[in-house]
C-alpha cells in the first residue's frame, strides 16, 4: 500500500466532493477528566462542555492549531460512540470531512456501492447535517461527512 497513489480522476472527484477537514472525533467515558488531562499535559484552554440531554451526550471542542478535537461522552445505551468506547475503549473514533453538498455526496457514494451508516443526512451533535460512511467500506475506519 505504500506505493499507492490516487489517479487524477479520483483526485478530481475528491476535490469536487470534499471541501476541507472538519475535526477528529474522540470518544471518552468522562469528558471533564479527559479535558483536564489534555489541559494539564499540553496547556490547552478548558472548553465549554455542551450538554445534550435529549441525546444523552456531552460534547466539547478543543482547537489544536486549527484542527478541532471533538470530545464526546455518549451516555446512551447503544449510541455509536457509547458502543465504540464500551468495545474498544476511549480514543479516536472518527475524522470528519466537510462537504457543501451532503445530499448529493451521500447519493454519489451510495451509487458507487459505498455503505453508509446514514442513508440520508441527520442532524449531528453540533446541529449540522452529517452522514457517516460505514467502517465496512473503509477497512474499519469511521468517516463523517458534514456541512461546514
Amino acid at each position: 500500500m505504500g506505493n499507492w497513489a490516487p489517479t487524477e480522476a479520483i483526485l478530481g472527484e475528491l476535490r469536487e466532493m470534499i471541501k476541507g477537514f472538519g475535526h477528529i472525533g474522540i470518544g471518552v467515558r468522562d469528558i471533564e477528566r479527559s479535558l483536564a488531562a489534555l489541559s494539564a499535559t499540553l496547556g490547552t484552554e478548558m472548553p465549554q462542555v455542551t450538554e445534550l440531554p435529549e441525546r444523552k451526550a456531552r460534547v466539547a471542542v478543543v482547537d489544536m492549531f486549527g484542527i478541532g478535537l471533538e470530545f464526546i461522552q455518549d451516555d446512551s445505551e447503544n449510541g455509536l460512540l457509547a458502543t465504540f468506547v464500551r468495545e474498544k475503549g476511549e480514543g479516536i473514533h472518527h475524522y470528519c470531512l466537510l462537504t457543501d453538498d451532503i445530499d448529493g455526496d451521500v447519493r454519489e457514494l451510495q451509487s458507487r456501492g459505498v455503505k453508509m451508516i446514514h442513508s440520508q443526512p441527520v442532524i449531528g451533535l453540533r446541529g449540522k447535517r452529517i452522514a457517516f460512511i460505514s467502517p465496512d467500506s473503509l477497512d474499519g475506519i469511521f468517516v463523517e461527512l458534514s456541512e461546514p
